[in-house]
């Protein structure tokens, strides 16, 4: 059977599936719709939240950027599993016992103000179509490699997908659909590094193969990666570029922002207690750490046979690099989605893959004859092009198609699920219409959820930089705007309305206008005004991925002054936020 068969019938089986349990447990109510009911068991809502949390970012794209970046893609490790640390212990319980639906109606009941729910609707908003053009632009590239179509041909595709799931199922559906998820996308990213890391070193373990010799050789796999990449002119694997301002900024601004994305939030209103929404983010971090662990043996593992395939002789040697004409056939499937490319640039015939930008070694590439870098291989598809070089069975590859699309389209949904709830909930029924009748919201909420998937189908077309460098982009949204002001919500009683709104603000567009002005439309329309030198510009050398540890500094000093120089909150909120922090045993015991 042909791969492009298999693929079909793999990848139609677990649409199949998924659509059945969105209509098996289709909402009939709001609280189905944007809760789950509160029914959901800590070990299910555990699997769903690590579903939701390992986006296309996560499956897609971060063993990629681990691939070419090396020992600088550890910060995305490091900052995304970190930040459930912090979830578990100052976010999610406090917000279950508070029990409403949604983000934004905690700040405004907890600040006493229509106003901060207003901005905390645009915060969600300006955080979840960032990352969910993230999300949209994995999906359009999955579906354009199996399907053997143009990348915006495979986007039209997953958006119709998330129709029918995100847009019947509220988050009843989508917490269901994203168990099933769970297991195929887990079982689809570890299955091949275990064939691979076999087929390298012997061990059937990816994260012990890491660190093992490759099969044959008494040379371990990063000392040889070292050794192939650093005479291609590309930066030492194992060590790092970055400042170390920059990769704690990194870090902190994932970690952080953890604690403060909207979708994984909602996620511990599902439970049915205190209790649960505790116990479910343990789970989830065990369930997000079996993917992690294995993500730097598969970046390392891909660029290894990336590099080898391009490669296959002595460097430097006339018969050296790949003959194009021979190219193997993963080669030609993914030059005809554009996410490979190839430009002879002197006309050998070969394939030249090296780091032109290097003036150490230009000498030495004059001496090869080459004129430049010849290939240009997106990062985003070294996941999914990974089985196919190192010539695994059909099934795998398929498989991993599934896998994919499975990462994307959970966290698609719990995104676009919880930008539904903001413009239905939050601003319909909150704001301007406060007795629209619950039929009628749960029907706002689905029309919202619907112009959302186009919204976010746009902005997937033409993102502003790989998967998991947009998802950091919304990360550090996420840590400058809402992380503040729910931590100072919970924790302190002397905040105010005054002090969250202008703290929210501040953090928002300080940040978004940073990443805007070095990654966004401003680009676009005037150009770079700073040359080649863009890490010249950074403020202190942080780059537009860490901002959001400024931002979120910002928002928190602004808060904190804002609130000294205006009145206190009033009594009945100082009570309510003591009442929060406190377990329910010591409230039967007072």
């Amino acid at each position: 059977m042909s791969l492009q068969a298999l693929t079909y019938i793999v990848v139609g089986f677990t649409f199949v599936l998924y659509i059945g349990i969105a209509i098996w447990s289709r909402a009939h109510n709001t609280g189905d719709f944007y809760i789950a009911g509160k029914g959901v068991s800590p070990i299910a809502n555990g699997m769903a939240t690590a579903a939701d949390w390992m986006s296309a970012a996560s499956f897609i794209s971060m063993a990629g950027l681990i691939a070419f970046l090396g020992y600088d893609g550890s910060v995305y490790l490091m900052g995304w599993t970190g930040g459930y640390v912090l979830l578990a212990l100052l976010l999610a319980p406090y917000l279950r016992k508070f029990g409403k639906f949604t983000v934004p109606e905690f700040i405004a009941e907890r600040y006493y103000s229509r106003t901060a729910r207003i901005v905390a609707v645009i915060c969600l908003i300006f955080i979840s179509f960032t990352y969910v053009a993230g999300q949209m632009r994995g999906v359009g590239i999955v579906f354009s490699r199996f399907l053997e179509v143009d990348v915006a041909v495979g986007l039209v595709v997953g958006m119709g997908i998330v129709f029918v799931y995100a847009v019947l199922g509220g988050m009843k559906g989508i917490t269901y659909t994203q168990v099933a998820q769970y297991c195929v996308l887990i079982f689809a990213y570890t299955v091949p590094a275990v064939f691979i890391a076999i087929q390298i070193t012997g061990n059937p373990i990816p994260q012990l193969a890491f660190g093992s010799e490759i099969t044959g050789t008494e040379t371990a796999l990063l000392d040889k990666l070292d050794d192939i990449v650093t005479s291609l002119g590309f930066n030492q694997y194992t060590s790092g570029t970055k400042s170390r301002i920059d990769v704690f900024c990194i870090t902190m601004a994932l970690m952080v922002g953890t604690a403060g994305l909207p979708h994984v939030i909602v996620r511990f209103f599902t439970v049915p207690k205190v209790r649960d929404a505790r116990v479910s983010a343990g789970y989830a971090l065990f369930f997000i750490a079996i993917l992690y662990t294995t993500a730097p043996a598969v970046g390392s593992m891909a660029r290894y046979n990336l590099i080898n395939t391009i490669q296959p002789g002595e460097i430097g040697a006339i018969d050296g690099n790949l003959q194009y004409d021979e190219r193997p056939e993963w080669f030609r499937t993914w030059e005809r989605t554009g996410l490979v490319a190839f430009n002879d640039r002197n006309r050998d015939g070969r394939v030249q893959y090296y780091d032109d930008r290097n003036p150490a070694f230009a000498d030495q590439a004059a001496e090869y004859g080459w004129q430049g870098n010849e290939l240009t291989v997106d990062r985003d598809i070294m996941v999914l092009a990974n089985p196919e070089i190192a010539g695994l069975p059909n099934w795998v590859i398929a498989l991993v198609a599934a896998g994919g699309i499975a990462a994307a389209l959970s966290t698609a949904a719990g995104l676009l699920l919880v930008i539904s709830a903001a413009v239905s909930h939050d601003l319909i029924k909150g704001i301007f219409l406060p007795k629209i009748s619950e039929k009628n919201e749960l029907r706002a909420g689905r029309v919202a959820a619907a112009f959302a998937i186009l919204v976010a189908g746009y902005l997937g077309f033409d993102p502003p930089g790989w998967v998991a460098q947009v998802v950091a982009f919304a990360f550090g949204l996420a840590a400058a705007s809402l992380f503040p002001v729910i931590l100072l919500g919970i924790f302190s009683k002397r905040v105010n309305r005054e002090g969250a709104i202008a703290g929210m603000l501040t953090g928002l567009l300080f940040t978004y206008g940073y990443i805007e002005y070095f990654k966004g439309l401003f680009l676009k329309w005037a150009g770079a005004p700073w040359g080649d030198n863009v890490a010249e510009q950074w403020l202190f050398g942080i780059s537009p991925e860490g901002i959001g540890v400024i931002g979120m500094c910002l928002n928190f000093v602004v808060a904190i002054v804002v609130s000294s120089m205006t009145r206190p909150p009033p009594e009945h909120i100082q009570h309510m936020v003591e009442h929060i922090r406190v377990p329910r045993h010591m409230e039967s015991l007072s």
